[in-house]
């Protein structure tokens, strides 16, 4: 006899298997007869038994002969179709009937991987159980444009990734092009997550929420549309100036992220420094949140997109100049010219900096007490930028607050470095 003591135990989780799947099909199975009774729906062709006897045929098969398993397959397929044929039902649904068949063959799977078979059996089991909130989720909660984004962001991430080089290429071997590619996957997650908060909260959550989550993607642009806000709803501006000041704290977060992903001795470097700018910053923001409450019941607008791919391109764009600029001004003058790279890169991004500044330090090119200066000097001229945008798009009013929290935060930072 093939099926000895041994095989028991995988026959058990073969028969459990079954339970499981055939348990969740008899139940949707009632349902659709009591449908059907109402004249609506068909019932579906297999229920808690059939699926029993197809996962232990499944097992059996696979014990006396794989070649036999095959066969089962084949037959049960064929029956399947049959029935599926005979039940003249207008609107037919395969998922039983893929279900039964899959079926089969995790109970031939049970005899060799038992702990993987009951996984896949139990993830089948969650996704036939939960088809309305599924089908809600995908028809109703998300938009085509989210639904798009996600594909993007899948395809970057198990697609692209894989296949991108994992070297130092270019001028002065500054770039590595999978660091690159993770930064661009990096901002659009953060971009998703932060639709994701904006689609749950809404506007219960109100700006200084929307603030600290836009921040994540751009604190700069942030800072801008909240000053747009002003200019269009002045009785706004405590609200506006909380959700400017928490994307700040934003940037101070994300930069720690980054560091941490990249070169973790750098972040403890900075450890200090970018401790004391978030605890001073954040305190800042929420005495002027607390000061704006009543303005939290404010409608926000339709958040847009999960992310914008030509932004996490563009950042990878200027990552990649910043990174060669950076390794030839280091090679050129040595520590004095990676500090002027760093103040022009922050213009416009603290975050290209940082990350030029911590592969650098990644490769041996840059000791770890070097690279910490340049970073703190790209995010003061990055703060100095976020003024002059406040300044710009919100007013004299609106830059004085917004543009007090940035220098008591920079402030902080320097004297953090100069104190540790």
């Amino acid at each position: 006899m093939i099926i000895d003591s041994a095989h028991w135990i995988n026959l058990a989780v073969a028969l459990g298997i079954g339970l499981l799947i055939g348990s969740e099909r008899e139940r949707r199975k009632a349902a659709a007869g009591e449908r059907r009774k109402d004249g609506a729906g068909s019932s579906t062709v297999a229920g808690i038994r059939t699926f029993t006897i197809a996962s232990l045929l499944g097992a059996v098969s696979t014990a006396i002969d794989p070649w036999l398993l095959m066969v089962s397959i084949i037959c049960v397929t064929v029956f399947v179709t049959a029935a599926t044929f005979v039940s003249n039902d207008d609107n037919p649904s395969l998922t039983t009937e893929v279900s039964l068949i899959f079926t089969v063959i995790l109970g031939g799977l049970a005899m060799s991987e038992a702990g993987l078979a009951v996984s896949l059996a139990v993830a089948v089991a969650i996704l036939l159980a939960a088809k309305e909130p599924i089908h809600w989720f995908v028809r109703g909660a998300i938009t085509k444009d989210e639904m798009n984004d996600f594909f993007i962001l899948a395809a970057a991430t198990l697609i692209v990734l894989p296949v991108v080089p994992n070297e130092l290429i270019g001028p002065f071997n500054a770039i590595n092009p999978r660091n690159l590619w993770l930064i661009v996957i990096l901002v659009m997650f953060i971009g998703a997550l932060s639709h994701l908060a904006l689609r749950l909260f809404g506007s219960k959550a109100g700006l200084p929420v929307v603030g600290l989550i836009s921040g994540f993607i751009s604190s700069i642009a942030t800072i801008g549309a909240m000053g747009t806000r002003v200019r269009k709803t002045p009785e706004l501006m405590g609200a506006s100036v909380a959700g400017a000041t928490l994307s700040c704290l934003a940037t101070v977060l994300q930069l720690s992220l980054l560091l941490a992903a990249i070169h973790p001795p750098t972040l403890y470097a900075l450890a200090g420094p970018l401790v004391f700018a978030g605890v001073t910053i954040s305190i800042y923001g929420f005495v002027v949140t607390m000061s704006s409450l009543h303005q939290n019941g404010v409608e926000m607008s339709n958040p847009g997109r999960s992310f914008s791919v030509k932004t996490a391109l563009m950042l990878a764009v200027v990552i990649a100049l910043a990174l060669m600029v950076s390794a030839a001004l280091k090679t050129w003058f040595g520590q004095a010219g990676l500090i002027v790279a760093s103040g022009v890169a922050g213009l416009a991004d603290a975050h290209a900096a940082t990350i030029s500044v911590a592969s650098l330090a990644l490769a041996g090119k840059l000791a770890v007490a070097d690279a910490a200066v340049p970073i703190l000097v790209a995010f003061s001229v990055n703060a100095s930028s976020k003024m002059i945008v406040a300044a710009i798009t919100g007013g004299r009013e609106f830059a004085r607050q917004v543009s007090l929290g940035i220098i008591i935060q920079v402030a902080s930072i320097w004297i953090a470095w100069w104190v540790f």
